[in-house]
């Protein structure tokens, strides 16, 4: 363990130095730095991965993958035990993940809780195997779910625990062994996350190993002993991983960017829904997949939803994630920050005009003020393109057509949503959107027994429910002759 290193305000925090590899904590020759995106300072390092390591990490979930496939029960009963570390665990984790994200702690406190549910979830789902799909006088056919061997989970910056304890779920549940590689902005959450669980997972099945480069998703990607790859992070590195894990056949799910619209009906009441979109859109500073990302309004209803939307900005309380009366904290990462910059001077530079923020702070860390942008037309920039950060564009539509067609009009369709008086008439037109989830009433809400896929290009595959299990693992039919 490293000492307690002192984050400006936020006292002590204790991060690992080490990766778990075998169920061992290991050091690495070389380390870099990880920064807190509040204050813009080093709050610690982690360890730079080498080759070799990776080949010990691979070679260690090889050997774990014989003895962990082969006891369901035990299996059952780790993931169970594993929730109820993380509950014990939770404050520690989430002091680390606000100091290496900057999220405000209550929010890091529920993406702990989040990685215990989907932990409990998936110990609890019945396989029902096998599934017999004939049994007559000439044969019976059972088609069972075969676990694939060794996972490499390759997670985001923006819910780093989160998504570390969705994936392994996901995958430990069947048989397979995980190697996690979380995102270089937020690596020491998750080391820990690891290494607490290492208490009940055996040696090998759950294992993390950190980088500051591209090359360590590369190596394990490449690894002849990965046979599985779990990718949550952008478009562009999504398809070099694809790419990547071609040559050898790996099975791939990637769950990729978005650009997602919502659609206000005309019979909507602006004072009822701006609460509720303006959350579904700033969720995690706006740092969200499938957050609200464009927001569709009809003409007569344009100027109220603007302004209700701006009200909610300018009273969000923007400040380190620390502090009790944070809502917003700042964004992850300098190269973010930057662009959500760019994206809105470059609107504002096109004739789009700022209902509320537009700008950074005059502050230290990585912060950009709530923006609500109208005057906003399709083919800005900010519309176009997935922000990733505190700022919506709100488009004005005549007829509902048209804003169905402007919605499903981007290379993304990960989610949408339809926000309407009538959630009946919203579903109708919800089914219209072309996405991989398309709320009514609400957006980005993911529930264990809910599926999460993209379509086009964002993504592959399945996450969550038994669908997400499956994408972990080989069909096998077993056909006997009678």
């Amino acid at each position: 363990m490293s000492k307690p290193v002192q984050i400006g305000n936020q006292g002590p925090v204790v991060a690992t130095s080490a990766m778990t590899i075998d169920g061992h904590s290991v050091k690495a020759d070389r380390t870099f730095e990880v920064v807190n995106p509040a204050t813009a300072r080093r709050v610690a390092d982690a360890p730079e991965c080498a080759p070799s390591q990776v080949d010990d990490v691979m070679e260690a979930a090889v050997r774990a993958f014989a003895s962990w496939k082969v006891d369901d029960d035990a299996r059952r009963r780790a993931l169970r035990a594993g929730a109820d570390e993380l509950d014990a665990a939770a404050h520690e984790l989430a002091v680390t993940l606000t100091a290496e994200h900057g999220k405000p702690l209550r929010d890091s406190l529920r993406e702990v809780a989040t990685a215990a549910t989907w932990f409990r979830w998936y110990a609890d789902l019945d396989l029902g195997e096998p599934e017999i799909v004939e049994d007559s006088a000439a044969r019976r056919i059972a088609v069972y779910r075969r676990p694939l061997g060794p996972a490499v989970a390759i997670t985001p910056w923006n819910y780093p625990i989160q998504m570390a304890g969705k994936k392994a779920a996901q995958a430990l549940r069947p048989g397979n062994t995980v190697v996690v590689k979380p995102s270089p902005y937020t690596p020491l959450a998750t080391l820990k996350f690891v290494e607490i669980l290492q208490r009940v997972f055996p040696p090998g099945v759950l294992s993390a190993v950190t980088g500051s480069s591209n090359d360590l998703g590369r190596w394990l990607t490449e690894h002849p002993l990965t046979r599985k790859v779990s990718f949550t992070g952008s478009t562009g590195v999504g398809k070099l991983v694809a790419a990547s894990a071609v040559p050898d056949l790996k099975r791939v799910t990637l769950e990729l960017g978005g650009n997602d619209a919502a659609i206000v009906l005309d019979d909507a009441a602006p004072e009822l829904i701006a609460k509720e979109i303006f959350a579904r859109a700033f969720v995690n500073c706006g740092q969200t997949c499938a957050a609200i990302k464009r927001l569709y309004v009809p003409e007569q209803l344009h100027e109220l939803v603007v302004d209700a939307l701006a009200e909610y900005a300018r009273a969000a309380v923007v400040g380190n994630g620390m502090e009790s009366d944070t809502e917003l904290g700042p964004l992850n990462n300098h190269p973010q920050q930057q662009l959500v910059s760019e994206l809105v001077d470059d609107a504002l530079r096109n004739g789009a005009r700022a209902a509320a923020g537009g700008r950074r702070p005059d502050t230290e860390g990585y912060f950009y003020r709530p923006t609500i942008l109208t005057d906003v037309d399709d083919g800005m920039r900010i519309v176009n393109e997935e922000q990733f950060g505190p700022a919506l564009p709100v488009l004005s539509y005549r007829h509902l057509d048209d804003a169905i067609e402007r919605a499903n009009n981007s290379n993304y369709g990960l989610g949408g949503s339809v926000w309407t008086s009538d959630p009946d008439r919203g579903a109708e037109i919800a089914r219209r959107l072309d996405c991989g989830t398309a709320w009514v009433n609400t957006h980005a809400i993911t529930l264990p027994h809910q599926p999460f896929a993209g379509a086009k290009w964002s993504g592959m595959g399945v996450e969550n429910g038994r669908w997400g299990l499956h994408d972990f693992t080989q069909l096998q039919a077993i056909h006997t002759a009678r």
